[in-house]
């Protein structure tokens, strides 16, 4: 499968789906896909890293399959892991008339197996995009989970065998850098660094998912936003909650974004009592 025949037919299938890329992304996620090699993207939350991955699986009209990433995650969470209830059953089932090399030959097969996303996309015969969530969160020892993956598209299991992909998916692993990966991750990566749109583009994206936003609104916002990423939060506006603000703004109905309406919705943007605290020392902001 041919996931975008140039980095212009990205931008254009991306866009059609609401995703609004610049030029080295759209560039970035056509060469992921002819080379078939991962894609590690990069940035501060909020940035549109895992709206990318959902973005080319619509765009390509393939499946999506997702392992979200967390400290403690293992083996059997990310890969596979056996159906321990169901051997039991099947060992109590069996004691009286198979011995046991018979019974364990029986229970380590596929109908015992129960397959996680890393597993799920490497057997899928269909069109996948897997994406591997947050990466930086898992603790580095997952980080060789990865490995055998990205290299070979492959997963060894002991009682199997080794299961090869014969359809490569798409392959997306999202990172906030709140640790550094490793070089051997990194090596078998694409890489592409996102960070918040200029004031244009995220005008742009607001408008293009806000149909009834009035352009000075539009405008007014974008410049509030900016402004608010400058100063030091605790988090910072994404472009999704961008976006939320201004379907408050539309449903209030409100036709001018001056300091005061800026101050009784700023919980849209900001979910820290300590950033809207300093948003409106810092910005001045009326409130009441």
């Amino acid at each position: 499968m041919t996931w975008f025949s140039s980095a212009d037919d990205a931008t254009a299938r991306l866009r059609a789906t609401g995703y609004l890329t610049d030029d080295a992304t759209a560039l970035t996620a056509y060469l992921a896909g002819a080379l078939e090699k991962p894609l590690l993207v990069e940035g501060p939350a909020g940035v549109g890293k895992t709206e990318l991955a959902k973005a080319v699986a619509r765009a390509t009209g393939a499946e999506l399959v997702r392992l979200q990433c967390y400290e403690g995650l293992d083996e059997a969470r990310a890969l596979y892991e056996w159906n321990y209830k169901k051997q039991l059953l099947r060992i109590q089932a069996s004691q009286s008339d198979a011995s046991w090399s018979e019974t364990h030959d029986d229970i380590f097969t596929e109908e015992f197996l129960l397959t996680r996303p890393l597993l799920s996309a490497i057997r899928r015969d269909e069109p996948t995009v897997l994406l591997v969530d947050e990466v930086d969160k898992t603790d580095v020892e997952v980080e060789g989970l990865l490995l055998e993956v990205l290299s070979d598209f492959q997963v060894t299991i002991p009682e199997l065998g080794t299961v090869t992909a014969t359809r490569r998916p798409f392959v997306v692993l999202t990172s906030n850098a709140s640790r550094e990966l490793s070089e051997a991750v990194k090596r078998r990566c694409l890489f592409l660094h996102l960070d918040y749109p200029d004031a244009d583009r995220e005008r742009a994206i607001v408008t293009s998912q806000v149909p009834g936003l009035d352009d000075k609104v539009a405008a007014q916002l974008v410049d509030v936003v900016v402004r608010l990423r400058e100063l030091e939060l605790k988090k910072a506006p994404s472009i999704a909650e961008s976006v939320d603000w201004a379907r408050t703004l539309v449903a209030l109905q409100i036709g001018d974004l001056d300091e005061a309406t800026v101050a009784r919705t700023l919980g849209v943007v900001l979910k820290h009592a300590s950033d809207q605290q300093r948003a409106i020392k810092e910005l001045k902001l009326a409130v009441g």
